[in-house]
């Protein structure tokens, strides 16, 4: 959705345009975001495959095959991610008033292995897992959002803020326990944040308290930040994960021209 060799391309081939998005936070860090086209996708059902990456389905488990290579300095990232959601919960929520833009928290809280061969990094704890999907461009429809997501003792509380390019907005405060059933949530109170220190990207989330702070930035971007907060959400003290994007800022030419330094394309 963010691509911009499918912005530039005329045909507007979705299957044209695929990636694989990983990235590590830790030392070493890795991005990788290499966009390939249709000869190197397969897919069915349960399976699809991205150059020499693949998830597959077994009706229980999620297991992502990962051999990419960062960029702009090559280094290998090799291993798998296997989730394994427990159960689903009902969606999807629509974002935009015209209902092109669905959202769907599919697997808030789920157990999850990494096991990483380049570089060696093993590790267990509990993952999310969500789907979009629309039939518009994010840019006609929306003008920025603020996402949120944190692990609670029985499950996760996401906060999702959307300022759609006509004005309104929807605020969702969402809140699931292990089995994927939906639990009220007292509405949280707005909470100001800094705006982000290379690109100025503006933050702000909501808490119980009013009252949040960052404990991490890990990506300042032209027209993203994703960052970890310390937070009071349901009542108990949290650590969120946290992103805001701006499609004001996605819309200028000049941002997409800088897209490819970190996202390389590949035929296959």
């Amino acid at each position: 959705m963010f691509s911009p060799y499918y912005a530039w391309d005329p045909a507007r081939d979705p299957f044209d345009h695929c990636a694989l998005n990983v990235v590590l936070y830790g030392r070493p860090g890795r991005f990788c975001m290499t966009e390939r086209g249709r000869a190197a996708l397969s897919r069915d059902a349960d399976h699809i495959r991205i150059g020499p990456s693949a998830m597959e389905w077994d009706g229980t488990s999620l297991t992502v095959r990962i051999d990419e290579m960062t960029a702009p300095l090559p280094s290998r990232v090799r291993g798998t991610v296997r989730l394994h959601p427990g159960s689903f919960t009902q969606g999807p929520f629509t974002l935009d008033a015209a209902g092109e833009h669905r959202w769907w928290p599919m697997a808030p809280s789920s157990p999850v292995e990494v096991d990483l061969a380049e570089p060696g990094l093993t590790w267990r704890g509990t993952a999310y897992f969500d789907t979009n999907h629309g039939d518009g461009a994010l840019e006609d429809a929306f003008a920025s959002w603020t996402w949120c997501r944190a692990d609670l003792s029985d499950g996760a509380a996401i906060l999702y803020d959307v300022r759609r390019r006509d004005g309104s907005g929807q605020n969702l405060s969402l809140r699931f326990d292990r089995t994927g059933a939906r639990r009220d949530i007292r509405p949280p109170l707005p909470a100001a944040l800094p705006s982000t220190g290379l690109w100025r990207i503006p933050r702000e989330t909501r808490s119980d308290d009013g009252r949040s702070r960052v404990l991490r930035t890990f990506e300042d971007t032209p027209f993203y930040a994703r960052s970890l907060l310390a937070s009071t959400l349901a009542g108990e003290p949290v650590q969120a994960v946290h992103e805001s994007l701006s499609l004001a800022r996605f819309r200028n030419p000049l941002v997409r021209l800088m897209l490819p330094f970190r996202m390389p394309r590949r035929t296959r």
